[in-house]
């Protein structure tokens, strides 16, 4: 079972959501929170596989609520998946940067958003093809800010690891990976593992931001 939590501040929302997840096989909901503090509280006590989170709520909103989750080495296996009506560019920089798995859009139907919660439990990293053609756009202008150390750490792939790194960091699967390399599935999986432990990476999602903020993908080409 994947347990899943809420963190929403509108009731309405809560309750389709519970209603998907309640009537999905192999999800399990494990709590609901109506602001930033709680959703914290949340993962804490509940420790959800997968905690779908809104970016504005009261007293914290979930880019910060998001962080802090991440920051807290306990967490490790709680991924956040953003769910919002926003996607603005600001906000899908925030999310990921943040430490966010995911980023979708509240419109997506209940089948894609089942789909997204399975792929973000399993450690892949979710956007909406919308959000990957604005988070493109926004590395495209915005300023390096990486973090030198994770830079550094780029040295220390190998030439097919970073060969790997530039197709995820261009969102591809690793079905896609391996098929584009001629090479198999696991050795995909396993090369993914070897680089996110190499760049102490959570997950594929700053995979993505790293790539881009490194200079290792482009936007454009």
């Amino acid at each position: 079972m994947t347990r899943v939590g809420i963190a929403d501040d509108q009731a309405l929302v809560r309750a389709g959501l519970e209603t998907i997840i309640l009537h999905t096989d192999g999800l399990e909901l494990v709590g609901e929170a109506t602001n930033g503090l709680e959703a914290v509280e949340l993962a804490r006590n509940r420790r959800p596989d997968v905690l779908l989170m809104d970016i504005r709520m009261p007293l914290v909103d979930g880019i910060e609520a998001t962080r802090r989750i991440v920051d807290d080495s306990e967490l490790a296996d709680v991924r956040v998946l953003i769910l919002t009506t926003f996607d603005a560019d600001e906000y899908v920089y925030a999310a990921l940067r943040a430490g966010a798995s995911g980023f979708l859009l509240k419109d997506v139907p209940p089948e894609e958003l089942v789909g997204a919660i399975r792929v973000v439990a399993e450690g892949e990293a979710l956007l909406a093809p919308s959000i990957t053609r604005r988070l493109i756009s926004e590395f495209a202008i915005r300023p390096s800010i990486t973090d030198e150390r994770a830079v550094r750490g780029l040295d220390l792939l190998t030439g097919r690891e970073r060969e790997i790194m530039v197709e995820v960091g261009r969102g591809l699967s690793n079905a896609e990976i391996a098929n584009a390399l001629v090479v198999s599935h696991a050795t995909v999986k396993t090369h993914v593992s070897r680089i996110l432990t190499k760049l102490g990476a959570r997950d594929r999602a700053q995979l993505v931001v790293l790539a881009y903020e490194s200079g290792l993908v482009i936007p454009g080409r």
